[in-house]
């Protein structure tokens, strides 16, 4: 790439970056003390950034260094981009996702890098998915691969983690983005929608690597986009509360004590009530008028919930941001002094605590030599 070219390329994702976050050429250059007419120019790739421009425009704009100064991933050029400035905030919501993805495909190299971080080849489905119950069998083949059978699964970024996928949980808006790099599959999960809605987004993730790229898949060619999702909802559906989990002896009491037990599934596979029913429909074990009539009409309360599962929920996705792990692995490489304890916050996203790992290298006497 020559240097002009480069410089259209950062003039371009600087484009991108001002219009996700909602901003005009002019009101970009007062953020920064710079004339409106230089960011047009800068966007063109007419002019150059400054070092410290470029720092102030990643703290303005809300984006990592890495995103003017790297490459993003290949498949990431595939996508949608943001084209004029009336973009809608789910435009500006992906945006800042893939952003946030590249920066987490980077860190998750780093660590695989420095050894730290055993590398897990991505679980992928080796037979042609055209409709939802090809991908309801993907879903059993890898819950079966898994060791889980039927049972509740665990956290989602364990369970991602054990098919080859690492999550990053994101206080960025939106829902979730995933992909593969060469042998590397990555994805994060917005932490704003409630704990179901993010269970069932990672499972959604997981479903686009396990089925493969959705640009050069047997669906992906011969399905819409829309009808692409739809597959892929089957499978997290299937992923996260089987069918063959709704056993018919547990179906043959009154309205009440079905419920009951539906609320007792809804818990323990920690998935949405809207969610069991259709699962339940699917698996014949009640009838869709049912659903649709007095259950809907009848969601559990939070109390029933929580007395479901002995008064102590387990929201997925609420403190934790990322796999055991890769967890392990940013303890490792701070303990083998290949990162600092503040780079290791930043890794983990503030699920490690740099003042406490400080803490711990001050009582052996190490924290001077950071």
């Amino acid at each position: 790439m020559t240097d002009q070219l480069r410089w259209q390329e950062i003039g371009a994702r600087l484009r991108q970056a001002r219009l996700a976050a909602g901003y005009s050429q002019e009101q970009l250059g007062r953020l920064i003390d710079l004339d409106g007419n230089k960011v047009a120019k800068t966007e063109s790739g007419v002019r150059h950034l400054q070092a410290l421009e470029l720092v102030q425009l990643t703290s303005v704009l809300g984006v990592p260094m890495s995103y003017f100064l790297t490459e993003p991933p290949a498949v990431l050029s595939h996508r949608t981009e943001l084209v004029d400035e009336q973009d809608t905030d789910a435009a500006r919501d992906t945006f800042h996702l893939e952003t946030e993805l590249a920066a987490w495909l980077r860190d998750v190299r780093q660590l695989m890098g420095f050894g730290t971080l055993a590398h897990t080849p991505p679980l992928q489905f080796d037979r042609p998915v055209y409709d939802a119950k090809d991908a309801r069998f993907a879903a059993s083949w890898l819950r079966n691969t898994l060791g889980f059978a039927a049972e509740p699964l665990g956290t989602m970024v364990d369970v991602a983690e054990r098919a080859g996928q690492y999550i990053l949980a994101t206080d960025i808006r939106g829902e979730g983005a995933s992909l593969i790099d060469g042998d590397v599959a990555v994805a994060v999960v917005s932490t704003h929608p409630e704990p179901a809605r993010r269970r069932a987004t990672a499972a959604h993730e997981l479903g686009h690597m396990v089925l493969g790229d959705e640009y050069s898949s047997d669906l992906g060619v011969h399905s819409s986009r829309e009808q692409r999702e739809q597959v892929i909802d089957a499978f997290a559906a299937e992923l996260l509360i089987p069918t063959s989990a709704f056993h018919r002896e547990r179906f043959g009491g009154t309205g009440d004590a079905v419920r009951r037990e539906l609320i007792k599934m809804s818990a323990e596979y920690r998935v949405s009530w809207s969610l069991t029913l259709r699962q339940a429909v699917h698996a014949a074990a009640i009838e869709d008028r049912v659903r649709t009539g007095y259950l809907m009409s009848r969601a559990p309360t939070r109390a029933e919930i929580m007395q479901a599962v002995g008064w102590a929920p387990q929201p997925d996705f609420e403190s934790v941001r990322v796999s055991p792990g890769v967890a392990d692995a940013v303890l490792a490489a701070v303990q083998q002094k290949r990162i600092t304890p503040k780079r290791a916050a930043e890794l983990t996203r503030g699920q490690i605590d740099a003042t406490d790992l400080l803490s711990g290298l001050d009582d052996a006497g190490d924290a001077d030599e950071w």
